[in-house]
């Protein structure tokens, strides 16, 4: 890698789940250190949806540069392999200027797959996942996922019936390459980063205090015009993306005359808490992240507890 030496491999991710903060905090310690923002979140990549997907605005980016946010038409197919590609090559070119490069999201998987340096499978080509699909058609997902139970039972035990595109997928990567999605997963790993890490991650320890600011958020978001974002969405024909995206599925009762705007919003506040709680989950199994408590400290002393760690962190690392 050919990096200044300043910020030699070092790199800032600021975790965590929904309204908890990431943004304001991230952009402050990139003042602090000279940084630049890496999105990771996996519906901020799309152009068209800035409410719903709160990305952040001019005013709150207060001009340090955000990078892999709103470059992607909707209907643009996305993955995680692609994602770590460009992050990759972003968090390099950041390095490459002498900047700090802070990570920020609330998408587990994105964080995980940089962090980790996951390695994936490319896209089948050989047809067997046409072979696959129909066999389903004709013998059924139970059938499949019995003979998945033979090959790989790690893998099957933790499939549904259900989940026919994930059963496919299994046993076509072991058709493709002889191995099993359980050994591929033990091997993805085996290979360390190029960069270092350092994890803040930001919670509550009352989780009320949390799911009253995704309350607000979304009462802020209905008052930035994301109704009219979502009909202008749909009426795009922008569905598939759409049925992704916290805060357009749970409005369309309510678009489509079907229910009152109370009832679809108190589910999109629902449906968001359930969100961040998930969030949380994924990002708790994680050792490496420093917590940080958004209803212990106020946000001068986030910033100040962050910017100590992330001290310490440089000077190990450089």
């Amino acid at each position: 890698m050919n990096e200044p030496l300043n910020y030699r491999g070092a790199v800032v991710a600021v975790v965590g789940p929904t309204a908890g903060g990431k943004s304001a905090l991230a952009v402050a310690l990139a003042k602090q250190f000279d940084g630049e923002i890496v999105s990771a979140d996996s519906m901020q990549v799309y152009r068209g949806m800035p409410i719903a997907t709160a990305q952040p605005t001019a005013d709150e980016r207060g001009g340090v540069p955000h990078h892999l946010i709103g470059f992607l038409d909707p209907d643009t197919p996305f993955s995680v392999a692609k994602y770590q590609a460009l992050a990759n090559q972003t968090i390099r070119d950041v390095l490459g200027r002498g900047k700090l490069p802070i990570l920020v999201g609330g998408t587990g998987l994105y964080i995980d797959a940089v962090v980790n340096n996951t390695r994936f499978l490319p896209d089948a080509g050989t047809g067997h996942r046409a072979a696959l699909q129909k066999e389903m058609e004709e013998r059924g997902a139970a059938a499949l996922l019995q003979t998945l139970a033979e090959i790989d039972p790690q893998t099957a035990t933790k499939l549904h019936v259900s989940d026919e595109k994930r059963i496919i997928r299994a046993l076509e990567v072991y058709y493709e390459t002889g191995l099993t999605m359980t050994q591929q997963r033990a091997q993805s790993h085996l290979q360390s980063a190029d960069f270092r890490f350092c994890l803040l991650g930001l919670t509550a320890q009352d989780r009320q205090v949390l799911y009253d600011r995704i309350d607000r958020r979304v009462d802020r978001m209905l008052a930035d015009g994301l109704l009219d974002e979502a009909r202008r969405f749909f009426a795009a024909g922008h569905v598939p993306t759409a049925k992704q995206a916290i805060g357009y599925k749970e409005l369309k009762p309510y678009l489509d005359g079907a229910e009152p705007l109370e009832s679809a919003v108190e589910r999109l506040k629902r449906e968001t808490r359930r969100y961040a709680k998930r969030q949380l989950t994924w990002f708790r199994r994680n050792p490496d992240i420093h917590w940080l408590y958004i209803d212990r400290d106020t946000p001068a002393q986030l910033l100040d507890a962050g910017g100590r760690i992330i001290n310490r962190f440089l000077g190990d690392t450089l």
